[in-house]
């Protein structure tokens, strides 16, 4: 076996579970990424009901290093340590702060919801942990034989996101091979967060393909459309219901929501007499009114229904030195992004419920913010088995359903009046369902593409991973085409092509 060489444990088939080695030698190597599968990826023809365990020897990992804080890139980890890696834990640091929050939420719902054991888990977690800075080499190995270094780079995917490149020589006299896990590439522009610098070379390139068969919308598009979406939920005195992942989607998408409102000067408005107004769900459920009557902007609820979007809300808000120039400007005069006057948050599973009935009883025009992203458990299913159903309501996604998912069947089946099953039962699909492209926190074809070719050194290597068969299939001509108009040569492996 040649080395480096790359092993994928996960998103090499599929879009979810992303988990690569990368060995040095026989005896030494990192892991980067440890994901959970989800959707079709996680019961594949044939699969164990413990398809997520760790079933690959961890003798030699010297380190996990992590791109960003999203299940499929590290929900397994968990898995991981109870398979005994007891190595330390890379990353950047912002999501030093907030991999705690995610992996807490993992390990209860896979291992143990008891406080104690919880604990002693999260303790061990933060002791493994070492933050990166950002455009900062760090030794992962140094002995005479190996010198092996990594680097973390902003991706623009949500906050704490990074690239990772690795360095790895074998010895002084010769020219070390670097190795570039791209992790997942953010949308440009995307609120809140720096821009991503491609490297400046790559001899391999694990790239991410997500979105590798499409081009997404403009920024000034979708907000467009997001606003379309919510009058039109403001004329039908319906709701409006966002499935939403926990960190990074809903942040963006409260940071949007914040500057329409503010575009329609209504921050300076005085409080509207149908204003549910901030605080909690209990309080404002006192005094929402179910009469519609002059029901506009100025009275429109943004509830946030999710308590582990909540905390990754807040923890957003402490990580402001990491924002960008715009959302720091924000700040500085006197807005609040993501802690804005009609933003409800909503804890308790009582207040849940409570918010729920009223919603689905009264003609009152909503937004509901709910996790998960993909429909396959969490709030947002209570409130789709209710409101599925009535026309007056509407389903907006925005962000990728993963085949063999509830979201997906709601995406793809929706506007065919068809149904989706929960719990084994069929509900009727009535509302509105619409899906807006620009806010993806993936990078789409040309930004994949673009990546590559602002590097001053090409990949001679190329895997694309965490995409479907078309999806490689698109991007790896995209990549192909751009090669040949410079008259250089690629070695591109996927599931979907293998050309040179």
């Amino acid at each position: 076996m040649e080395y480096p060489h790359i092993t994928h444990h996960g998103a090499q088939d599929g879009v979810t579970g992303s988990c690569h080695q990368l060995h040095f030698t026989q005896h030494s190597s990192v892991l980067v990424d440890c994901g959970l599968f989800q959707g079709a990826d996680a019961s594949p023809l044939g699969a164990r009901a413990d398809h997520q365990l760790i079933e690959f020897p961890l003798d030699g990992i010297r380190a996990l290093i992590v791109t960003h804080v999203h299940v499929d890139h590290v929900g397994r980890i968990p898995y991981l340590l109870a398979a005994g890696f007891t190595g330390p834990i890379l990353c950047s640091e912002p999501s030093a702060k907030l991999l705690p929050i995610v992996l807490e939420d993992a390990f209860k719902l896979t291992f143990s919801r008891d406080q104690k054991q919880v604990e002693r888990y999260l303790k061990q977690v933060q002791e493994r942990i070492i933050a990166l800075p950002y455009d900062h080499w760090f030794t992962l190995q140094g002995d005479e034989g190996l010198k092996a270094k990594v680097q973390l780079q902003r991706a623009a995917h949500m906050l704490g996101s990074a690239y990772v490149e690795i360095d790895v020589q074998y010895r002084p006299d010769e020219a070390g091979t670097r190795i570039v896990f791209s992790g997942d590439l953010g949308a440009p522009s995307a609120p809140i967060l720096k821009p991503c610098v491609p490297p400046k070379r790559a001899d391999i390139l694990v790239l991410e393909s997500t979105y590798g068969d499409r081009l997404h919308e403009d920024r000034s598009t979708r907000r467009q459309r997001l606003e379309q979406v919510i009058e039109h939920a403001l004329a039908n005195n319906g709701t409006v219901l966002i499935p939403a992942f926990s960190v990074g989607r809903t942040q963006e998408l409260l940071y949007e929501l914040e500057d329409i409102i503010h575009s329609k000067k209504l921050n300076t408005a005085s409080t509207p007499k149908a204003s549910v107004g901030a605080g909690h769900a209990r309080e404002n459920l006192q005094t929402t009114p179910s009469d519609p009557a002059g029901t506009d902007w100025p009275s429109l609820p943004i509830i946030l229904d999710s308590p582990l979007a909540s905390r990754f809300t807040q923890a957003y808000r402490e990580l402001k030195e990491h924002w960008n120039e715009e959302a720091q400007a924000r700040v500085q005069a006197g807005r609040k992004p993501l802690a804005f006057e009609q933003l409800i948050t909503v804890d308790s599973h009582a207040d849940h419920q409570r918010i729920l009935n009223h919603l689905a009883s009264s003609a009152r025009p909503a937004i509901v913010i709910a996790g998960n992203g993909m429909c396959s458990s969490g709030r947002i299913v209570n409130y789709l088995k209710t409101m599925l159903g009535d026309p007056r309501h509407d389903v907006l996604f925005v962000g990728y359903q993963a085949s063999g998912t509830p979201g997906n069947a709601i995406q793809r089946f929706g506007p065919r009046n068809c149904y989706v099953e929960f719990d084994e039962q069929r509900y009727d699909i009535r509302a509105g369902v619409h899906s807006i492209g620009g806010y993806s926190a993936h990078a789409d074809q040309a930004g994949l593409v673009g990546f590559v070719t602002a590097m001053e050194e090409w990949p001679g290597e190329i895997r694309l991973v965490h995409g479907e068969e078309g999806a490689k299939a698109s991007l790896s001509r995209a990549l192909l085409d751009a090669y040949n108009a410079r008259g250089l040569s690629v070695r591109i492996n996927s599931a979907a092509l293998s050309a040179t």
